[in-house]
């Protein structure tokens, strides 16, 4: 009687132990569905969060959704994360399905980013007066192609990353066509060309990118973005236009479904303490998009170099 009891006991601790850590774990037979948006850097932080939660013992899916789209689709509960908005330029409907609930802000990724305007250094020949905004206003004619003459001409950001290069044109009442690149691939293509050629070059860019390790550009110093820069117009420069200054300070950070952590609670802790530096993801973008390496290949080197830091956000989740 006495070994029955002993055995019944232990069986009810073992059962009471697998149940803690099943609710731990929560739902870990259904597939955990991270966003794949237009830019590498993206595809390598999502890539990163994703085998790390394979390793911790989940199903991961990364799934191909527009930077704009990917909310909605989060706030149905159809998609589960993002691991890389940019504050500076989330669109409205990121805001309104935050102050909804439905998408939850889990915290930053760790990179040191900043957004703005630059141009190739052989650009400040073209338009004495660089890098002052100011000195792009008598050079627009310089900056001018068929698509824009008279204007001269911006190249924005992709269409689906929103309008912050027009938005800051039509603020500082600077004479340019914001013209939307195709994505980050061609973003690259103008930059390489242009300095292959000498032309005329004005661009809305991001760090951190293996790009600015690679060819020599330099930053506009605009007007430093202050709070009442985007909603009062009496602000700066401009007395009948918002936007008349920098970008803010960009903050970079990560999203997922308002219900992930009740039905994920160790998967959604170990995505709040996903940390990569910015040299560590510059260095993985210039091997992917210079080097012609793989994302799953470099993501997959990353682990093996980082296996202490990985694994520490899998025993802090626990």
């Amino acid at each position: 009687m006495l070994k029955q009891a002993i055995t019944a006991t232990l069986l009810s601790l073992s059962m009471g132990l697998s149940a803690v850590s099943a609710a731990e774990m929560g739902a870990k037979d259904e597939t955990i569905k991270l966003t794949i948006n237009e830019w590498t850097g993206q595809h390598i932080s999502a890539h990163i969060a994703g085998e790390v939660l394979k390793k911790a013992g989940y199903d991961v899916e990364y799934v191909t959704a527009g930077y704009d789209a990917q909310f909605t689709a989060m706030a149905d509960g159809e998609l589960h994360g993002a691991m890389e908005v940019w504050s500076s330029n989330a669109p409205d409907l990121w805001k309104k399905m935050d102050e909804a609930g439905k998408i939850k802000d889990i915290g930053e990724t760790g990179f040191e980013a900043r957004e703005g305007f630059v141009y190739p250094l052989h650009v400040k020949a073209l338009c004495p007066g660089l890098p002052a905004w100011e000195a792009l206003k008598d050079c627009a004619a310089k900056f001018a192609t068929a698509e824009t003459i008279p204007q001269g001409r911006l190249i924005d950001y992709p269409a689906d990353w929103g309008t912050p290069g027009a938005d800051r044109m039509k603020g500082l009442d600077l004479p340019y066509k914001a013209i939307p690149a195709g994505s980050e691939g061609a973003l690259i293509s103008e930059l390489k060309s242009s300095i292959a050629k000498k032309s005329p070059l004005f661009m809305v860019f991001w760090q951190p990118h293996w790009a600015l390790a690679e060819y020599d550009v330099e930053w506009v110093d605009m007007p430093k973005a202050e709070d009442a820069c985007f909603n009062d117009k009496s602000w700066g420069s401009n007395p009948n236009e918002v936007n008349d200054c920098d970008f803010a300070p960009a903050r970079v950070f990560k999203v997922v479904w308002s219900g992930f952590e009740e039905k994920w609670p160790m998967a959604h802790a170990i995505l709040e303490n996903f940390s990569v530096g910015t040299q560590d993801q510059q260095n993985m973008m210039a091997a992917i998009d210079q080097g012609g390496g793989k994302v799953e290949a470099e993501v997959a080197k990353w682990l093996d170099d980082n296996k202490e830091t990985w694994e520490g956000w899998i025993a802090a989740a626990k």
